[in-house]
């Protein structure tokens, strides 16, 4: 059967199976209870721990979200996604359109060269219950939200299954986009020894460097790292004829909690890098 599905992606399963017959056999399979999403989805592209303590140094633990679009008539019948703007009709009414399917956000562990080592972590879910969030913005700060009740608690999840998986935290270096500068990840990461590689999004408030008075609201992440020198030059291979040189500079930087949660988190001190190449700037916090 997955043979079969393999060869025939995104086709529906009776195109894949071919038949009658495996068709059947196929809906059998999965309304089978004995089958579950750690089994058929998870086993063949998990980690394995051997292979895992077989690999020398740091390994990377890259986190993102893949969302998975299927076009029904009955978006409930399969889950709420997200609306898109799809442009107007002719009459000028705008065409709001939902998606519906299911979202995965996984880990998958890579040595530094780039070796795949397989899935630390994945999570499946539809956004049915978070649908209306943008609309409760409006009226609730989302930085006296807890964690645990938000969406992005995704991040903080994996990140654990993920270091349960290695049993090696010292050696887990989590990665992700601007979506993960989360303070709970970086409190979290701190408790349970591990490193991470974020891109920074949030201007955070920052304690005072030392000799400088602390003013409320006055200290910030940006303005300190940009008061900070250019350590020097790093060089990009990019693909095997070109190489990009960027300047990079870097500085510790005491981060203060935003003001929701400065009662339940501690201020950590974080190592912000920035990176300036071709015209674009980048800051990463570790």
């Amino acid at each position: 059967m997955l043979d079969q599905m393999s060869a025939a992606p995104g086709q529906p399963v009776p195109a894949a199976c071919g038949d009658w017959a495996a068709t059947k056999a196929a809906y059998r399979f999965f309304d089978n209870p004995r089958v579950t999403r750690a089994w058929d989805a998870g086993r063949p592209f998990c980690c394995d721990r051997h292979a895992l303590r077989g690999e020398r140094g740091p390994i990377l633990i890259l986190q993102d979200t893949t969302e998975f679009i299927y076009s029904r008539a009955q978006p409930g019948k399969i889950g709420f996604t997200k609306t898109i703007n799809a442009g107007r009709y002719k009459a000028g009414q705008p065409n709001v359109v939902t998606l519906c399917g299911v979202l995965m956000h996984s880990s998958l562990a890579v040595t530094l060269d780039g070796t795949p080592l397989g899935l630390a972590a994945a999570k499946f879910w539809t956004r049915t219950k978070f649908k209306g969030t943008w609309t409760l913005k409006r009226h609730v700060n989302p930085t006296r939200v807890p964690i645990e009740t938000k969406e992005s608690y995704r991040w903080l999840e994996n990140l654990r299954q993920s270091i349960a998986l290695v049993g090696t935290p010292e050696r887990c270096v989590h990665v992700a986009d601007r979506e993960s500068d989360i303070y709970e990840l970086f409190c979290l990461a701190q408790d349970l020894g591990t490193r991470f590689l974020v891109r920074v999004q949030t201007n955070r408030l920052a304690a005072a460097p030392a000799g400088a008075e602390q003013l409320d609201g006055a200290h910030r992440v940006f303005s300190q790292l940009s008061a900070a020198p250019w350590a020097g030059r790093h060089y990009v291979a990019i693909g095997q004829d070109e190489t990009a040189c960027v300047h990079v500079k870097f500085a510790a930087i005491q981060t203060l909690p935003p003001v929701g949660k400065q009662k339940r988190y501690s201020p950590q001190l974080l190592t912000y890098i920035q990176a300036l190449g071709a015209g674009k700037r980048k800051c990463f916090t570790r």
